[in-house]
């Protein structure tokens, strides 16, 4: 395994050496070999007695080198000059088999300067839930965050109520945040300030470096990586659920999965979090969400741009208004790919249509698009309780159609299976109250081969009944 570590070598205050807490009895909960393979992974680490040591925090190998990172954030709006990780270190960078390079880290492993009074800890349930959510949306084609595994610590997290914990061993292309970007010009060097810059560019946006205006670009380049993701999670009904500053990456991956949910019955005011009481980060919000935290991230390279402030702001301001025309295109570029139609105001229209329906009868997102590729429309119809509006639409839907093979390949874009709140809520009752792993491993399966439906899981695609719903999602920490 080819490792480095560079990020920390870029300035002593952007992170501090801090070694994880060793637990009692470290016991695997999951493993990804596949990603195992990607990093190149030693097959001793691999499932292993010493594996569940190391991933747990109890044993230190040579080529890791722990560290907490430093960053600020704007928490629902309000500015927090230094968060940094509370409850996650640093292990090493990766250069994996795909030339890539990836942050191995821990999450859940003990205290760190950054903790504020926190435990460090991580309970089991946020542990499997990210754990489930982050693979299902890497299968969903998503850029996020990736889990490489989970081991139990046989002991207690004192939360309410108190839960078992666990430790989460996260990989990602970097966790340098807007927040990151954020905490650097609160340091007001200007030499660190391009010094981190240039590591973002050469990291992630290396094109970057080769423009008139590299920074201006590289601005340029996020806001375009972000329109693309936040498209994404809209196209899926994701809702993040806590999109702070802290929680944006600069790379363009989706981070951070506490109270974060997959919308069933359409509503565009759909709210999980527990913590977000008035509504800020609800479903229809993540777009202009982004948008905001866009431009937090570009006054950090406000310094960079132009000696003359007003030329620099004007820059910007441009940029990041660029945001909402570059969103609508990808947005719309696969709502209508959802209903096997190319992109065209007509097409737009006839989606937005079908999401106008969908919400006065209160249908649920995910299927009501897989069930357009059925060769009969009994599945869909019943949806909309065949529903004399439901059914103009569908003709002339049908209509608009430019093939019948435009139809059956509808089943590779609208997927069967997604983590629905409700079976990852039993997943982790049933791991509480029993210790037992079976409605993980049987969800974490269907989840594997999203668009692959089976007749034995067709349990796991239906939504969830009025007594099975959740209501609120919990960060955990």
């Amino acid at each position: 395994m080819h490792t480095e570590l560079s990020y920390v070598k870029l300035d002593p205050r952007l992170s501090t050496a801090c070694q994880p807490t060793p637990v009692k009895q470290p016991q695997w909960l999951a493993f990804n070999s596949e990603l195992a393979a990607l990093l190149q992974l030693p097959e001793t680490l691999c499932a292993t007695e010493l594996g569940a040591q190391v991933f747990a925090g109890n044993s230190t190998p040579d080529w890791a080198q722990p560290h907490a990172l430093a960053y600020a954030g704007h928490q629902f709006a309000h500015f927090v000059p230094q968060l940094g990780d509370g409850r996650a270190l640093l292990l090493t960078e990766v250069i994996a088999a795909d030339g890539e390079r990836y942050d191995l880290q821990l999450k859940g492993a003990g205290r760190t300067p950054y903790s504020r009074g926190g435990d460090g800890r991580a309970p089991i349930g946020p542990v499997l839930r990210e754990y489930l959510v982050s693979e299902a949306m890497h299968t969903l084609g998503v850029p996020t965050t990736r889990a490489l595994a989970a081991v139990a610590t046989s002991e207690w997290v004192q939360r309410d109520p108190a839960q078992p914990g666990a430790v989460l061993t996260r990989v990602s292309k970097s966790h340098l945040r807007v927040g990151t970007a954020q905490y650097v010009l609160a340091l007001r060097e200007k030499k660190l300030l391009k010094a981190f810059a240039d590591y973002v560019i050469q990291r992630h946006y290396p094109s970057c470096a080769d423009q008139d205006a590299p920074y201006l670009a590289l601005l340029k380049a996020v806001i375009d990586q972000q329109a693309q993701l936040i498209a994404q999670w809209m196209s899926l009904g994701f809702i993040h659920g806590v999109m702070n500053t802290d929680n944006m990456t600069l790379s363009g991956e989706t981070i951070d999965y506490g109270p974060c949910a997959f919308m069933e019955a359409y509503d565009p005011a759909t709210v999980f979090s527990a913590i977000d009481q008035r509504g800020r980060y609800m479903f229809q919000n993540q777009p202009p969400i982004a948008m905001w935290n866009l431009a937090r991230y570009a006054e950090t390279l406000l310094p960079l741009f132009d000696a003359d402030e007003a030329t620099a702001i004007e820059q910007a301001t441009q940029a990041v208004t660029e945001f909402e025309s570059s969103y609508q295109h990808y947005y719309w570029q696969r709502m209508t790919a959802k209903l096997g139609l190319n992109d065209s105001v007509e097409n737009r229209q006839l989606a937005q249509d079908y999401l106008d329906l969908m919400q006065q009868r209160g249908v649920d997102f995910t299927l009501a698009f897989r069930y357009l590729g059925d060769a009969d429309s009994e599945r869909l119809a019943a949806l909309f309780e065949r529903h004399e509006d439901w059914q103009k639409w569908y003709q002339k839907w049908q209509q608009a159609l430019p093939s019948l093979a435009a139809r059956s390949q509808l089943k590779l874009v609208n997927p069967a299976y997604i983590p629905r709140n409700h079976l990852v809520e039993a997943m982790i009752q049933e791991v509480l109250e029993t210790g037992a792993l079976t409605r993980f491993n049987r969800l974490h399966d269907a989840l594997k081969k999203p668009y692959h439906e089976r007749e034995e899981l067709a349990d796991l695609m239906r939504p969830a009944s009025a007594q099975e719903q959740v209501k609120q999602t919990f960060c955990g920490t």
